[in-house]
């Protein structure tokens, strides 16, 4: 019968809970950019030291982010850190171009521009008549060469049809809704959730099969709130932390929920 610690729990589940944690702070340090890329991680005897934990505890801490694909064991070097996650923040409404310029160019491949009758939920979110056209747009977003997200976006008729010509390879969408419009956006309803990869997503990233994929709804509205797009973007989760700063609601005031 495996050994208990304390509180009863097996010694070895107690061991993978430890790791668990271990990981959860090497891999904000690593996403922060105080490990980046290239940079070696403590040893594992230093690690062990700071966390007060076992040698093994620190080795299976580190096996999980080996993992997932962020650190590498290299020997006689050490723990290396390969790979980063790219930031995407939740409290500005920002085109991904705008959001991850600092990481180089984001690579468009236009996969579909056409004008389709638009399915009776999206009508209804985009405040159409329904059997009312929309324009719909997919595309593959790149950084780095390798791929990101999975847009698929519908338009409004008025605002989707003017850009059908423009060069969406080189632009963001988000810019040429305002040009067209003549005026700003304003705000946008997010969803996020986890979902497994259906066949075709998984091909277009080139991601496992049934992976989990970071699935973003995304109803945007112009200055006036009047709903122009709505977006249903897939990104691997293994190449993008999301993130944000949320505010209290002030004591006895009511939480608008969505």
């Amino acid at each position: 019968m495996a050994r208990t610690a304390e509180g009863g729990a097996p010694a070895c589940r107690r061991r993978a809970d430890r790791a668990r944690l271990v990981a959860d702070v090497l891999r904000a340090q690593i996403l922060s950019g105080e490990f980046p890329p290239g940079e070696r991680l403590p040893l594992e005897g230093e690690l062990a030291r700071e966390y007060r934990a076992s040698r093994n505890t620190v080795r299976e801490s580190l096996a999980l982010l080996r993992d997932e694909g962020l650190v590498e064991r290299v020997p006689r070097l050490g723990t290396l850190v390969v790979r980063n996650k790219y930031a995407h923040g939740l409290n500005r409404l920002l085109g991904l171009s705008e959001m991850l310029h600092e990481h180089g160019r984001v690579r468009n491949e236009v996969r579909a521009v056409t004008v389709v009758e638009a399915p009776p939920a999206v009508a209804h979110r985009l405040r159409l008549d329904p059997g009312s056209p929309a324009v719909y747009v997919e595309r593959l977003r790149r950084v780095g060469g390798l791929p990101l997200s999975l847009d698929l976006t519908y338009l409004a008729p008025d605002v989707g049809t003017p850009l059908i010509g423009e060069d969406l390879e080189n632009n963001d969408v988000f810019a040429l809704i305002e040009e067209v419009c003549g005026r700003p956006l304003g705000d946008a309803d997010i969803t996020l959730e986890a979902v497994g990869a259906d066949p075709h997503s998984a091909a277009v990233l080139q991601a496992p099969p049934r992976a989990a994929l970071l699935l973003l709804e995304r109803l945007t509205h112009l200055d006036d709130g009047r709903p122009v797009d709505l977006e249903y973007i897939r990104f691997r989760g293994d190449r993008l932390t999301m993130h944000g700063r949320l505010t209290r609601p002030t004591p006895g005031r009511t939480p608008e929920w969505p």
